[in-house]
């Protein structure tokens, strides 16, 4: 929000094809990327209307992924949206929890842990012909019977 932001403060934009970075002001920055983040943050408060479940949502919404970590996003979300905002990263994760301990990592973790197989789900019935891999086996062979 430019609101938020301090006088001409200064800051480094990598430029691609390996050109040389430029320096702008924050607040041209911001300028941009406001009007942006507006439409879209106005277009999912109409979608959450046009739904019907928008009393229902009396908690709130969480943000997640990248552009949520931009400053002020939470704030200008709860003022467009009229409800209380907060950024969510991911919970339940073990091992390399600090580095993927952030919004940003958000939608693929729980990509990750919807499609986690479970023990029984992992084994294969080759024999189980109403097993999807045991269909794919029998139907490999007999093609490659009628081959060769």
């Amino acid at each position: 929000m430019a609101s938020l932001l301090p006088n001409e403060e200064m800051i480094e934009v990598p430029m691609m094809g390996g050109r040389k970075s430029k320096e702008i002001s924050r607040s041209v920055l911001t300028k941009i990327i406001e009007p942006r983040v507006e439409e879209i943050l106005s277009m999912v408060s109409q979608e959450i209307s046009n739904s019907g479940f928008k009393h229902l949502m009396s908690t709130g919404i969480v943000i997640t992924g990248g552009a949520s970590l931009l400053e002020g996003l939470p704030e200008l979300a709860e003022f467009i949206l009229e409800m209380p905002v907060r950024r969510g990263a991911p919970q339940g994760v073990g091992g390399l929890l600090d580095v993927v301990n952030s919004p940003m990592y958000s939608t693929a973790v729980g990509l990750l842990m919807y499609g986690k197989p479970t023990a029984s789900e992992m084994v294969f019935k080759v024999k189980d012909q109403d097993n999807i891999y045991g269909k794919v086996i029998t139907r490999m062979k007999t093609w490659l019977g009628d081959v060769f």
